[in-house]
């Protein structure tokens, strides 16, 4: 069994960013700006844009936080989202999820420039990721993708079981494995999800087995077969008496169970959640580049 390490692989591509932007600045290029727009004060969503901010410095990148209290109006964070979509020294710019339920999320998503979604969301980048066009994929997935290719984990004919449907990582990481590619993908995939009939079978059939239903430790040890690969995206926090926090994060795996069988892994922390931030990075990266004008 080998672990798949994430932080370390994200260290590796934050320093091969931030050398590109080196070498940007050095010809007089413009270095790359993020903006994270952050509403109300949700801990998880303070943790994620900090870690954000983190990356940006650490590739070499401009950042600039903008918040707003939980109160905001969806017309006051539309008009905020206007000025970003038209203000040339921004690149890419998020709005952390999730929002106040007085905000529509997917009106909020939709008024985002595509050309500036860097986090992937915007039905035109998932409408031209799933037929296979240059675009900005949704982090986490690339992220995943990035991993396996890596490891050199080979995925062409392999059968892919995908955990969960959601559309920050279910279908987009689906789509992408089933890709005809020649970097990656080209799988046989099943999804699974709430609904699914004979999960646990399905599961025991799969060479590759991604994980990502926000249920902590669903995936047992009889759950897969041999010589699995499992990549765990799953991070909730569960209660410890552990830790000084009080809670630990925890995966969609049941890791000492499952881990002894499989051939690579993910941990939880370290595993897929590095590489979500660095995904951002490079989408942030193309976009000062203007990778994808059309």
């Amino acid at each position: 069994m080998q672990l798949i390490d994430g932080k370390e692989t994200a260290g590796q591509i934050k320093a091969e960013i931030a050398a590109e932007v080196s070498q940007i600045k050095a010809q007089g290029g413009k270095i790359p700006h993020l903006a994270a727009v952050l509403v109300g004060h949700d801990g998880g969503s303070e943790t994620y844009v900090s870690h954000k901010v983190k990356a940006c410095a650490e590739c070499g990148f401009k950042s600039t936080l903008i918040r707003f209290e939980d109160d905001v109006t969806e017309e006051e964070l539309l008009k905020k989202i206007h000025e970003l979509n038209n203000d040339d020294d921004i690149d890419g710019f998020i709005v952390q999820l999730p929002l106040p339920k007085h905000i529509s999320e997917q009106k909020i998503i939709e008024a985002i420039d595509y050309r500036k979604d860097v986090d992937g969301f915007h039905p035109i980048n998932v409408g031209k990721m799933s037929i296979g066009l240059p675009c900005f994929v949704s982090a986490t997935p690339a992220g995943i993708m990035e991993l396996l290719k890596r490891y050199h984990i080979d995925t062409k004919g392999k059968h892919c079981v995908v955990l969960g449907r959601s559309n920050i990582v279910g279908k987009p990481v689906a789509m992408l494995m089933m890709q005809k590619s020649d970097s990656g993908g080209n799988a046989t995939v099943t999804v699974c999800h709430s609904r699914s009939k004979n999960l646990k079978e399905m599961c025991l059939q799969a060479d590759i087995i991604i994980a990502a239903l926000g249920q902590p430790e669903f995936l047992k040890g009889d759950m897969v077969k041999p010589g699995v690969v499992v990549i765990d995206v799953g991070t909730t926090r569960v209660p410890s008496d552990k830790t000084k926090s009080g809670f630990k994060l925890t995966g969609d795996v049941n890791f000492e169970e499952v881990a002894p069988k499989c051939s690579y892994i993910t941990p939880v922390p370290g595993g897929v959640g590095p590489m979500t931030i660095v995904s951002l990075m490079k989408n942030t990266l193309s976009a000062s580049k203007k990778t994808f004008k059309n």
